[in-house]
């Protein structure tokens, strides 16, 4: 046996094999100690090996669902070893065979996957710093590829898809960017391989080529595509039917964000990595599984396509008119999670409860059809035509499967009665075998006239009939002699060979009968479904857009405008999430950034809003872009086809970058990337060095952005000297949050109005947060002695100049922007050209240099 095991481990040595003995899975060697360790069981032993004992370590079959589930969400994969030979037939160990191997990324079954949210598997392959990614959710059969250029957009993508599970090929040169994910497996770089990609994702599709899918172009994406493929099958071990078609995805077709600004912004994942209090925590109450992960995908990826986004928001607008989203959503709970179920269905591993589901849900489907033709909307009717009825399988479930099947079909119990009739005379034989005998006992001796004439059984001779040694000659002449005791004789009749023929194995072929007729089952499904899935996801979008009515009448949203012209123009905007936390009202605020105005400057005291305020208006762009309504009283959009955001500091302990090291590689990634029509927030930039240089710095980011890029951007600071932007930018505008001070403590009002902030409440946030009051008190009296001798600024002109100059300082603080003599004698040095003595020369003028300076 340990043979047999060993030989199955060779072969996968990188997944932890679960080895079938009997009740158990075992583990063996290292995957045992590790098992053990990782889900806390007992490690034992068996036998030897060299002299040592053999390290064991076990789980039940009928509850490995749990421990399974626990592994692989710790990123570990797992191959599945059945017994498949017979025991009773076998000659030596039962031979044994894996039959699927779980990986994070490849999971279907429902124990194992997280109900709103999306399990995907991703396989990227690179060439220098352009990428081709495929994208494959198995658990809904979605198939999606795409190709871009650069280290952001890939850190961005894969924010965005957040895959379980990563295939990369051995030599792939940025493997440092995925240390974040747990499952990243190196495949050979020969599964890359252009032709045969090609070939494997035709077979799959039935397809001759891919022009079809509009990805004859991208090869790079077409091999990463070819690799995921060749691993869902060998992890799967069976066919795939349920991936029928391959999406290309443009990243220009969305608006786009990065992966800091999806962090920022917690669309889905909060910053503490949960999914409380973030946008989707608000905005999904959608009746189905499956329709909160098409949410979430939506709330990803908004949309530049305005057309699309007007057609969703109009579809909205129908539901909500007649209130028609509450009749809907009752009966899309019913629906159940049929994306996956029929994944399950065209992978064979569909459970008795999921096809009682799909009964539930076809049953459901004329009821649903009649609510949508209510709705005036063409998107509503097209997703209505699409959803469509199944009054024959909704007959054949219904007639087929028991009202509450058992989880599993191991023990029967599913098909219900009247449906085959061999499997209800099977059933009624075990089920009536002993009422069987009576009645023939009965019968029989009426029949004979013997009066000691009775129907036994034993596990020897099985059934018979005895009579007394006495009466035996009696026996009639069909009567066939068995066996011959002391003081009777048994005999056997054709009817009673019969019925022992089909009593002794009625159970078991009841039990095979019944697999039979379910496997039918999932074959019949699996013949239809192509518009099966199609089905699920029309119910899919219909949830979501039933959604974003409730939403909109629970949260007082109202419809967004979109415009050609550019610019945003947010009326009594409220933050989505946080004005859900809040006790008290929130202050809502309007903003205008136009083509007069794209940058506004934004001050006012800690804790005043201004990170609330500017993570509003990106969050309702955001909503506004993905179809839903938003939380303002008015909202007009022009064209966006970025979001970006600074905001917030920590180090990056991980990469070696300090504080100030993040915060201006993000601050480079927005000036590189950012076009007009972006959205840009910046929060708090230079804060991470000295005053001087932090200031210079955020002057000229400012002014770049302002001037050069011309992006929509909100900039919010505590260097009050930045407010001057506003008098020297021709499109900066300067607004504040309020505040007032009572007895030496501060009053937030979270109003923005025109202008820059009177002064920064430092001190009073200080005490709010607890400083000590004599800590405070030197703070102030250090405050005023700074005041006293700081340089005043110089008045602002009246007149806008020519060329824009950065405000006066204390001190000369660009002096130390004039090199040095060691520095010019530096750029003039040919080091390539000097000789080792010159080198050493050279050294001690340049040491003379420096002294003399």
């Amino acid at each position: 046996m340990m043979q047999q095991y060993l030989k199955i481990k060779v072969e996968h040595p990188n997944e932890l094999v679960f080895y079938r003995m009997g009740d158990f899975y075992e583990l063996f060697y290292d995957d045992a100690k590790k098992a053990a360790d990782l889900l806390d069981i007992t490690l034992t032993a068996r036998g030897q090996s060299g002299g040592q004992p053999i390290p064991m370590a076990g789980v039940p079959y009928h509850s490995a669902e749990n421990y399974i589930a626990r592994l692989v969400r710790g990123g570990h994969s797992i191959a599945i070893c059945e017994q498949i030979g017979d025991p009773a037939t076998s000659k030596g160990p039962v031979e044994r065979k894996v039959v699927r191997i779980v990986t994070p990324g490849t999971l279907s079954d429902e124990a194992f996957l997280e109900d709103r949210r999306d399990n995907l598997l991703v396989s990227i392959c690179s060439q220098r710093e352009t990428f081709g990614i495929a994208c494959l959710d198995i658990s809904s059969g979605r198939f999606s590829v795409s190709e871009f250029a650069g280290i952001e957009s890939l850190q961005g993508e894969l924010q965005r898809l957040r895959p379980a599970e990563i295939l990369i090929s051995e030599d792939f040169p940025y493997a440092d960017l995925l240390e974040e994910y747990t499952g990243v497996r190196r495949q050979g770089p020969w599964l890359f391989e252009r032709d045969s990609a090609q070939r494997i994702i035709t077979q799959q599709l039935q397809v001759r080529d891919l022009t079809g899918f509009g990805c004859e172009d991208l090869t790079l994406a077409v091999c990463a595509a070819g690799c995921l493929l060749q691993y869902a099958r060998e992890t799967q071990r069976t066919a795939l039917p349920h991936i029928r078609k391959l999406t290309r995805e443009r990243r220009e077709d969305g608006v786009l964000l990065d992966a800091t600004s999806r962090r920022n912004l917690e669309i889905d994942t909060n910053l503490a990595g949960g999914t409380h209090y973030t946008l989707a925590w608000v905005m999904d109450r959608t009746a189905t599984a499956m329709g909160g992960r098409l949410v979430r995908r939506w709330l990803n990826r908004p949309l530049r396509n305005v057309d699309i986004v007007k057609e969703r928001q109009a579809a909205v607008a129908a539901l909500l008119d007649g209130f028609h989203y509450e009749p809907l959503h009752d009966l899309l709970k019913s629906v159940g999670d049929i994306e996956r179920i029929l994944s399950r269905v065209a992978l064979r591993s569909a459970r008795p409860r999921d096809l009682a589901r799909l009964r539930d849900a076809f049953n459901l489907l004329p009821e649903l059809q009649d609510v949508l033709e209510q709705v005036a909307s063409d998107r509503i009717a097209t997703l209505c035509e699409t959803a469509s009825t199944y009054p024959e399988l909704a007959d054949l479930l219904t007639r087929a499967v028991v009202d509450n099947p058992p989880v599993v079909i191991r023990d029967g119990g599913v098909i219900a009665e009247g449906y085959d009739s061999e499997l209800d005379d099977l059933r009624n034989i075990s089920e009536n075998a002993g009422q069987f005998l009576l009645d023939v006992e009965t019968r029989e001796k009426e029949r004979t006239g013997i009066s000691t004439l009775k129907v036994g059984y034993n596990r020897v001779h099985g059934y018979y009939i005895e009579i007394s040694r006495a009466q035996s000659d009696q026996a009639p002449v069909d009567y066939i002699r068995r066996q011959t005791l002391k003081n009777a004789e048994r005999f056997i009749t054709p009817e009673l060979k019969e019925f022992e023929d089909k009593a002794l194995s009625a159970k078991s072929r009841a039990l095979a009968r019944e697999k039979g007729l379910y496997d039918e089952l999932l074959e019949t499904l699996a013949e239809q479904l192509s518009p099966l899935q199609d089905t699920a996801q029309a119910l899919a979008e219909l949830d979501v857009l039933s959604n974003f009515a409730e939403r909109a009448t629970t949260l007082r949203l109202n419809p967004p405008e979109f415009s050609d012209e550019p610019g945003l123009d947010i009326q009594s905007g409220r933050h989505p999430v946080v004005e859900q936390l809040l006790d008290e009202p929130f202050v809502p605020n309007d903003l205008l950034i136009d083509n007069e105005r794209r940058m506004l400057v934004i001050t006012g005291p800690n804790m005043g809003g201004k990170s609330t305020y500017m993570r509003q208006a990106a969050l309702i762009a955001l909503l506004a872009y993905t179809g839903s309504f938003v939380p303002a009283d008015r909202a007009i959009l022009g064209p966006v086809d970025r979001i970006f955001t600074r905001m917030g500091s920590s180090d990056d302990i991980a990469g070696g970058r300090s504080t100030f090291m993040v915060e201006m590689t993000e601050t480079a990634n927005i000036l590189h990337n950012a076009t007009e029509s972006s959205l840009v927030l910046m929060d708090e930039i230079g804060r991470g060095t000295s005053t001087f240089d932090g200031l210079s710095l955020a002057w000229a980011t400012a002014e770049q952005l302002a001037q050069n890029v011309r992006c929509y951007t909100l900039f919010a600071t505590h260097y009050f000297e930045l407010t001057q932007l506003a008098d020297q930018l021709k499109h900066a505008v300067n607004v504040h949050l309020t505040a007032t001070e009572h007895d030496d403590s501060i009053v937030f009002l979270h109003n923005v109005h025109e202008g820059p902030a009177s002064q920064s409440y430092g001190l009073q946030v200080a005490k709010l947060a607890g400083v000590p009051q004599d800590v405070i008190n030197n703070a102030k009296h250090q405050l005023q002695r700074l005041e006293g001798s700081a340089t005043p600024a110089p008045t602002a002109p009246a007149t806008k100049p020519a060329v824009h100059e950065p405000p006066a300082f204390q001190g000369d603080m660009f002096a130390s922007f004039e090199p040095s003599d060691v520095e010019k004698a530096l750029s003039e040095l040919d080091i390539d050209g000097l000789t080792p003595r010159d080198a050493l020369n050279r050294l001690y003028e340049l040491k003379e240099l420096l002294a003399g300076s």
